[in-house]
């Protein structure tokens, strides 16, 4: 089966959410799923859930999580740069079906990963494999190689009320 390049950005809420999705519909099937989630670091509701399909399902996460007001370290960077090398290795091994690169556009944004690198990665994409890239401000040279691209637009959220991320639903 011929993979594509997706691609979900914007300011709403949802694009690692529909990135999920996709992993547990290609995990039903069967297909083995990679997803590196770059700037977060921790336990999340999500991480738990997946455990459950560990063999099909495995996350990484490259990232400290802790510079998102602040600015990335050296650390930060050398974390990202060792995903990069270890995305690349297991996308062309032909064990994977999807690959999903959770806030890769706002590692781009932030300087952490060079444009030159990220289309080099997509470039490698062997063509059985879907590469998902989640993130708002994906860059324009990522979005003209997208096969689909996704814009979730905030409408509405209830963040602007002071409600905080709730475990579960948002964490």
């Amino acid at each position: 089966m011929k993979g594509y390049v997706q691609i979900y950005t914007g300011d709403g809420k949802g694009k690692t959410t529909a990135a999920l999705g996709l992993a547990l519909r290609a995990a039903g099937a069967g297909k083995k799923v990679f997803m590196a989630q770059f700037i977060k670091s921790g336990e999340y509701s999500e991480i738990k859930a997946l455990e459950r399909f560990s063999d099909l399902i495995t996350v990484k996460q490259y990232g400290l999580g802790r510079f998102i007001k602040n600015s990335p370290s050296d650390k930060d960077r050398a974390i990202l740069q060792k995903g990069i090398s270890e995305i690349k290795a297991v996308m062309t091994s032909g064990d994977v079906a999807v690959v999903i690169l959770d806030e890769i556009n706002v590692a781009l944004k932030l300087g952490l990963v060079k444009i030159k690198t990220l289309l080099n990665l997509m470039d490698l994409r062997p063509s059985h494999v879907e590469l998902v890239l989640t993130g708002r401000g994906a860059d324009p040279a990522i979005l003209e190689k997208a096969d689909l691209i996704t814009e979730m637009t905030c409408v509405r959220h209830y963040f602007a009320k002071g409600v905080p991320a709730r475990k579960g639903i948002e964490k």
